[in-house]
């Protein structure tokens, strides 16, 4: 007897083909057949109407710290994420030096906007080591399955200490003992190693990330530690240095490339139109084409829509924040504040003042924010009020540029009247990278290029300013189902969220509907399905706050051929693992 049987699904089965309809059976956590089935079941689900796809495989995750808090990867689980990979960008909790705790908690805080006081409460420390981590994520039951990096930031910090944190350059010896260590976590079964070279990265005290400036003779060594290791990949983030140069951004992309060799590992960067230098993805195309045809397995991780904040008064960032009118009243609850900021003589005081600096003070701000804020005339050309009808591709006439010209006011105060509006809830849409063209063109030519992951989501991270996991959902809701021109077939889609990424990382058992494979499954009613509002919500540890955003028309996830979600609703039930990469079943 079947533990289950779905009847009469759309089946879009990983594969990238035309979806068709038929019976799924599942038995012992794995599908057993596909087709027209009449053996009984212990559950029957009539699928009619409705698609069933592998579930999802999200591989740029930053769920590091929730991970020791939170047993279901909320909001991903929402999204039809049944498989997460996390420790990217360099940053995470291990390994750590007993009493150096705080040094990770503020490396966290500043480069993926979460909480420190969240991160200090829900944290347990019970590990020091980077396999002492794995085994003590390992106790605690799961609903998705989970895999774990080794980041860059925390390796170089416990083998050199403060040397890391002054950004020394690290000696032939430091190399050695990093290798070491990195090499012990990939045999116990870590998927691979992260490291960040972004400007925009900050501790919460505004400093670079310890492995920032990291030597090409660093990486190369540490990219060697997969020698003799069967499996792995390397994640980088860069910013390529274009806008100094042609020649810097030749030296950085050399050094992806002799990470690439020196592993003989894949290797994914991160992909999109940046603002300004948004020739700079043409480029990184240009090279890893040139690469690849070389025989460099390199990838490109690129996001699915616009990369860029929300902003809120109750938000991580919003364009008033660094003007001394708002401070006097940055303090007061959320309704108060906006009434305030209502008030005529306030208002008029504000919008005659400048920002004051914010990156460099101390603080996590990226110098990118004050270059934007020195531009919000400009800008405000792709800013958008972030309503119910959730439209990720806005066109320009929705701007509050242009809603300021057909008032006749400055594009300050159409943003101002908005936040301040009602009860201080008020969201704006940002999207900084990838829309230079004020419309998501660009992301359309990436998502075609034989090279790309479907990926960015970084969930669990920037709490205060988006809410990413849903690109999973908005893949079909707009590429598949939306969009009026350059759509994508749903296939191709499904394959790109299952089958592509956990190839990718040498996940043969899952991303596909098929004898054999993991019941990781997705039922969805496309009628139905939508990304969702995001909602700022207060549960995280010590009362932090996020942006919440649950999906709908997901009837069901199973994960191992176990409904762990059902209608946006988590089930008790647990049988997401940790994988353990080259290792035999635990």
């Amino acid at each position: 007897m079947l533990d289950l049987l779905i009847q009469g699904a759309t089946v879009v089965d990983g594969g990238g083909g035309e979806p068709f309809v038929a019976d799924v059976g599942v038995k012992g956590g794995r599908i057993v057949e596909v087709g027209k089935i009449t053996e009984a079941a212990n559950e029957t689900v009539n699928a009619t109407g409705l698609w069933l796809t592998p579930g999802f495989v999200d591989i740029h995750t930053h769920y590091d710290g929730q991970v020791t808090w939170d047993a279901n990867f909320t909001p991903s689980i929402y999204h039809g994420v049944t498989t997460l990979v996390m420790g990217n960008c360099g940053v995470g909790f291990a390994p750590v030096r007993p009493g150096h705790q705080d040094d990770l908690i503020k490396l966290m805080e500043g480069v993926e906007d979460i909480p420190g006081a969240a991160l200090h409460e829900g944290i347990r420390w019970d590990w020091e080591s980077f396999p002492q981590y794995m085994d003590a994520l390992e106790k605690t039951p799961r609903s998705l399955d989970y895999l774990v990096q080794v980041p860059h930031d925390p390796l170089r910090m416990y083998v050199m200490g403060e040397r890391a944190l002054a950004e020394e350059v690290a000696t032939a010896d430091d190399i050695a003992a990093m290798r070491k260590l990195l090499h012990e976590a990939l045999r116990v079964g870590a998927v691979g190693f992260s490291t960040g070279r972004s400007d925009n990265h900050r501790t919460s005290e505004g400093k670079e990330t310890p492995a920032a400036e990291a030597t090409a003779a660093e990486l190369v060594g540490l990219a060697r530690a997969f020698e003799g290791i069967p499996h792995g990949v390397l994640q980088v983030v860069s910013d390529f240095d274009l806008m100094q140069g042609p020649q810097r951004f030749d030296a950085e992309f050399d050094l992806v490339e002799q990470m690439a060799r020196a592993s003989g590992k894949p290797l994914s960067m991160t992909w999109l139109q940046r603002d300004p230098g948004g020739e700079q993805y043409e480029a990184i195309r240009e090279r890893v084409d040139a690469a690849v045809g070389a025989g460099l397995p390199l990838f490109l991780q690129a996001a699915v829509r616009g990369i860029g904040v929300i902003n809120g008064l109750d938000a991580s960032f919003h364009p008033f924040m660094g003007f001394p009118g708002y401070k006097e009243v940055a303090h007061l609850p959320l309704a108060e504040r906006a009434a305030a900021l209502r008030e005529p003589a306030r208002k008029a005081r504000i919008l005659a003042e400048k920002s004051e600096r914010l990156a460099g003070d101390g603080t996590a701000i990226p110098p990118l924010v004050d270059i934007l804020l020195a531009r919000i005339d400009m800008i405000s050309g792709r800013m958008f009020a972030l309503d119910d009808q959730l439209n990720y591709e806005p066109s320009v006439m929705q701007s509050f540029l242009v809603q300021a010209k057909q008032r006749g006011v400055a594009p300050l105060e159409a943003l101002y009247d908005h936040l301040a509006g009602s009860d201080g809830s008020n969201l704006i849409y940002f999207p900084i990278f990838n829309y230079n063209s004020g419309s998501l063109d660009a992301v359309r030519q990436m998502l075609d290029h034989p090279r790309v992951l479907s990926s960015l989501s970084d969930a669990g991270a920037h709490v205060g300013t988006v809410c990413d996991a849903s690109f999973t959902t908005f893949m079909l809701t707009h590429w598949v189902l939306g969009r009026a021109e350059g759509k994508l077939p749903l296939g191709r889609a499904v394959e790109m969220l299952a089958r592509r990424n956990a190839r990718y990382l040498g996940l043969m058992d899952r991303g596909e509907i098929a004898p054999g494979q993991r019941a990781d499954l997705n039922l969805i009613d496309p009628q139905r399905l939508s990304v969702g509002t995001p909602a700022l919500v207060r549960d995280l540890p010590a009362g932090g706050k996020r942006f919440l955003q649950k999906a709908g028309g997901y009837v069901a996830t199973w994960v191992a051929g176990v409904a762990v979600q059902r209608e946006g609703e988590i089930t008790t039930e647990r049988p997401g693992r940790l994988v353990r990469m080259g290792q035999l079943a635990r």
